[in-house]
C-alpha cells in the first residue's frame, strides 16, 4: 500500500477512537492549503483507506489536526476548562511519494504520541 493512512486509539479507554475529526493540509512555505475533512469510524480508521492515494501526494509538508477536545467531551473523559488538549496539529514531510505514510495518534485527556507506523 503507498498513500497517507492515519489511526486514533483512546489510551485511557483502550479502545479506537471513533468519529474523531481530521483535517489534512498541505505546507506550501508560510501557506496552509486545505485539502480535506475526514472521521475516524469505529475501528478508528478512515473509510476507504488511504487519506491520500499515491497518485495525490507530492513530495514536501502536510498537517494532521486531530480534534481530540470534541471527541474526549463525548467519551465523558474529565476535562479542564479549557481542555489541556483541545486541537492536536501533526506536521510531518513527505520524501518517498511511492511509499506508505502512516500517521497514528495515541491520545488522552492529557497526554498523545505518534510516530511514522506501516
Amino acid at each position: 500500500m503507498t498513500g497517507l493512512t492515519t489511526h486514533v486509539l483512546d489510551t485511557a479507554l483502550g479502545q479506537p477512537a471513533s468519529q474523531m475529526r481530521i483535517d489534512l493540509y498541505r505546507i506550501n512555505g508560510a501557506e496552509r492549503i486545505f485539502l480535506k475533512t475526514v472521521y475516524t469510524n469505529d475501528d478508528g480508521r478512515i473509510d476507504g483507506g488511504a487519506m491520500l492515494t499515491a497518485q495525490e501526494i507530492e513530495p514536501g509538508q502536510y498537517e494532521l489536526v486531530f480534534f481530540a477536545g470534541d471527541y474526549l467531551r463525548r467519551t465523558g473523559a474529565t476535562l479542564t476548562d479549557p481542555a489541556f488538549l483541545e486541537d492536536i496539529p501533526l506536521r510531518f514531510s513527505i520524501a518517498d511519494v511511492t511509499a506508505h505514510y502512516h500517521v497514528p495518534l495515541l491520545v488522552s485527556a492529557h497526554a498523545y504520541s505518534t510516530y511514522r507506523g506501516s
